[in-house]
């Protein structure tokens, strides 16, 4: 579960300007995290269908938000992969 502090973390890494919170960076460098942290606990608890079916549509929900802000930004999506540390 992500808590207050680790996504005010995440927020910050990212943002655009001070008040920023629905940006897409914003948005993908939440959901990344929330992935990671699912993730881990299916590891553990890998009959945990429920949990795996949310992971699933994160990383779809993810996925959109990505091509959205490469179609919209390509400058600002490959800052963001660069950030993150993902592959492409």
């Amino acid at each position: 579960m992500l808590t207050k502090t680790k996504k005010a973390k995440v927020i910050d890494t990212v943002k655009i300007h001070d008040t920023d919170t629905g940006s897409p960076e914003v948005q993908i460098s939440i959901l990344s995290k929330r992935i990671d942290e699912l993730a881990s606990h299916l590891k553990k608890n890998n009959k945990d269908n429920h949990s795996r079916r949310g992971l699933l549509q994160m990383v779809a929900d993810r996925k959109t938000q990505m091509k959205y802000l490469e179609k919209k930004s390509p400058k600002r999506y490959a800052s963001l992969i660069k950030k993150l540390g993902m592959k492409k």
